[in-house]
C-alpha cells in the first residue's frame, strides 16, 4: 500500500521515519508541507494539520483510510469520507501518552509565565541577579476549559502545586467535582464565571462549531484583570484580534500558546511582541507520545491492509 504523510518528513519528532520503519513492506511519501494536492494512487492518508475537504477526498481513486496521528479531526470532512466509503480514525490522547505530554507542556507554560520568563532572560543578559520576583502557583486559581484526556492529566499534576482547580465541562460537571477533587465545575454556560475567577485559564478542548472562537471579545472581557491564557488545544478556539487587544490593553498579563490561528504563524505577528510564551505545536512531540502514536497508526495500517476494521474509527 502507498501512504501519504501530509507534512515534512522530519515533522512531529521524526514520526514519518518511525512509522515507515515499522512497516517496510509499504511505500511512504511525505508531502513536504501541510497540504494535499491529490490523493490519487494512495491507500492511506495521514493528514497531520492538512485540511481534508470533500474536494480533496474526491481526487482519490483507492483511498481506504484517513488516519490522523493525533486526536484532532476538525480539519477532516468526516461526512464526505463516509459518503465515499473512506474510513476515518484517530489516536485518542489518553491511550498514547499524548495527553500526559501536552499536560507537561502546560505546566512549563504556567511556571514560565508565573516566573516572568522574559524578564529572567533579560536580567541574565544584563548581569542583574535576584530579579524578577515571580509568582507561586500555590493558592492561585487555575481554570480548565475541557476535562478530556488533557484536562484530566493536568488535574493530576496540578494538585501537587496546591492550586485551586476549577473547570468547565460539557456534561455532568458535578460528577467531575467528585471524581477529580475539583473546587468547582460548571457547564458551558458557566464559562464567564470560570473566566472571572481564574488567575490562569487553560484551554484543553476540541474545536467544534460551538467552540470556534470561544475566546472572543466578550470572553476576554470576562477574564480576571491580569490573568493569563494558555491554549494547549487548537488555535481556532481563540480569536486572534481579540487576543491582541487583550494583551495590548493589559487586560491579560500574558499568554502561553502551543497552537495558533494559522500554522505555522508569522513570527512577525505583533502578538509575539507581548508577554507570550510560544512553542511550535510540540505539546505531543515527546519520546513517549510519539512511540504511542506510532504503535497505533502502524497497527491501523496493518489492519486496513488485512481488510480489518481500524481501531478508534470515527465514522461508520
Amino acid at each position: 500500500m502507498r501512504v501519504l504523510f501530509a507534512a515534512h518528513e522530519k515533522s512531529w519528532g521524526g514520526m514519518f521515519d518511525r512509522i515507515r520503519n515499522e512497516l517496510p513492506e509499504h511505500e511512504f511519501v511525505a508531502s513536504g508541507s501541510f497540504s494535499v494536492d491529490s490523493l490519487k494512487g494512495f491507500d492511506i492518508l495521514i493528514p497531520t494539520m492538512s485540511p481534508v475537504t470533500r474536494e480533496i477526498l474526491e481526487t482519490s481513486d483507492r483511498l481506504k483510510l484517513v488516519q490522523q496521528c493525533g486526536s484532532g479531526l476538525e480539519g477532516v470532512d468526516i461526512c464526505a469520507a463516509e459518503a465515499l466509503n473512506i474510513k476515518v480514525a484517530n489516536v485518542p490522547t489518553d491511550i498514547s501518552g499524548n495527553a500526559d505530554s501536552v499536560a507537561e507542556l502546560g505546566i512549563y507554560m504556567l511556571i514560565g509565565l508565573s516566573r516572568d520568563f522574559r524578564a529572567m532572560a533579560q536580567n541574565l543578559r544584563e548581569r542583574r541577579m535576584g530579579i524578577p520576583r515571580g509568582m507561586s502557583l500555590s493558592g492561585k486559581t487555575i481554570g480548565l476549559v475541557g476535562l478530556g484526556g488533557i484536562g484530566r492529566a493536568l488535574v493530576r499534576r496540578l494538585k501537587g502545586f496546591e492550586a485551586r482547580l476549577i473547570a468547565v465541562k460539557r456534561s455532568d460537571p458535578g460528577r467531575a467535582v467528585e471524581e477529580l477533587g475539583l473546587e468547582w465545575a460548571g457547564g458551558p454556560e458557566d464559562l464567564p464565571e470560570l473566566l472571572g475567577r481564574s488567575d490562569y485559564v487553560i484551554l484543553c478542548l476540541p474545536v467544534t462549531s460551538e467552540t470556534k472562537c470561544l475566546m472572543n471579545r466578550q470572553a476576554f472581557a470576562a477574564m480576571k484583570q491580569g490573568a493569563f491564557l494558555i491554549n494547549l488545544a487548537r488555535g481556532g478556539l481563540v480569536d486572534r484580534a481579540c487576543l491582541l487587544d487583550a494583551l495590548a490593553s493589559g487586560k491579560i498579563a500574558g499568554a502561553g500558546l502551543d497552537v495558533f490561528w494559522e500554522e505555522p504563524p508569522d513570527p512577525r505577528d505583533p502578538v509575539f511582541s507581548f508577554n507570550v510564551l510560544a512553542t511550535p505545536h510540540v505539546g505531543g512531540a515527546t519520546d513517549i507520545s510519539v512511540s504511542g502514536i506510532v504503535r497505533t497508526v502502524a497497527e491501523n495500517i496493518r489492519r486496513v491492509g488485512n481488510n480489518l476494521e481500524p481501531l478508534h474509527r470515527k465514522n461508520r
